[in-house]
């Protein structure tokens, strides 16, 4: 039988190795936010002749836009973020455009005002945290019936361990391609990290799961030897699940189109951190934690 918990400090060294880098960008450069942290407008224009991007941007600055940054999303296409624009300095700004330019048509044209972006960022924290909070009390409660010399509520802190390594790893990255992708953090990436610690909590009650029926059944087992045949007997269960959703996520990474790419790219991340996050570190943290509490027990 493999020995999947004698590797554990080899798993937290590459959960180490994947974290600090993000950890290091995050301080360094910080998250790329979009328009829906910040306030502003996001416009996105198809050109008929796909003028230079300074044409564009003179045109901005002449009708007093403060612009943040073009980029150029297609063939014939630009993706305009700046401080708020109303409707009216719209079709100013089109007309002028159109004169110089040639065709233009408007593909997307989102506005959100400084106050709502501070509602968002406020309601995207609660979220975060009244999900963590909510999976603690759910897993107490849900393996209550593990034998008594082994805690339940050690189990929803060991689930919560795991999805934290999975948040700092999509920020993190996301730090990274923020800086040098320029990969923004928007609403969609909330919903993305939301969508992962679902995920991953429901893999880790899987191995968890195992875990509480193998020490029921196998009363004489060791907490380590338990742990260690739980994930083997449901680590084929795990990928299967997960793989199946990596392979859909990279179709649409390919497919999908701008608009939800760093959205994909941030559940592909998270969707293959949460399944190692899963098998390799909340099943390790869980034993750590035993071995801890059975050394003082023994003192």
């Amino acid at each position: 039988m493999y020995d999947v918990v004698g590797k554990r400090n080899w798993f937290f060294a590459f959960s180490a190795l994947v974290i600090i880098p993000g950890v290091i960008a995050l301080f360094l450069w910080g998250l790329r936010l979009g328009i829906d942290f910040t306030g502003g407008t996001l416009w996105e224009l198809d050109f008929s002749n796909l003028p230079k991007t300074e044409g564009v941007r003179q045109v901005l600055v002449e009708k007093g836009v403060e612009v943040y940054s073009i980029q150029q999303t297609g063939a014939k296409n630009y993706l305009i973020r700046s401080k708020g624009i109303d409707q009216a300095k719209n079709k100013e700004i089109r007309d002028v455009l159109g004169q110089k330019f040639g065709e233009v048509k408007e593909a997307r044209f989102e506005t959100v005002g400084p106050a709502i972006s501070k509602e968002l960022t406020e309601n995207a924290f609660k979220a975060v945290g009244l999900a963590m909070l909510a999976i603690i009390i759910y897993i107490t409660w849900a393996f209550r019936q593990v034998p008594k010399r082994y805690s339940s509520f050690r189990f929803g802190v060991s689930a919560i361990i795991a999805l934290i390594h999975d948040v700092l790893v999509v920020v993190g990255i996301f730090a990274i391609l923020g800086h040098f992708f320029g990969a923004e953090v928007d609403s969609l990436f909330v919903t993305a990290v939301l969508t992962v610690i679902g995920f991953s909590v429901h893999d880790t009650i899987v191995v968890f799961d195992r875990i509480r029926e193998n020490l029921i059944k196998h009363s004489e087992l060791t907490f380590p030897v338990a742990v260690n045949e739980s994930i083997l007997q449901t680590l084929a269960r795990s990928l299967s699940t997960s793989l199946t959703v990596v392979f859909v996520l990279s179709a649409l990474l390919l497919f999908g189109g701008e608009s939800i790419r760093w959205f994909v790219t941030a559940l592909l991340i998270g969707i293959i951190s949460g399944t190692y996050s899963s098998i390799f570190n909340a099943a390790q943290v869980l034993v750590v934690w035993q071995n801890l509490i059975e050394r003082r027990r023994n003192r």
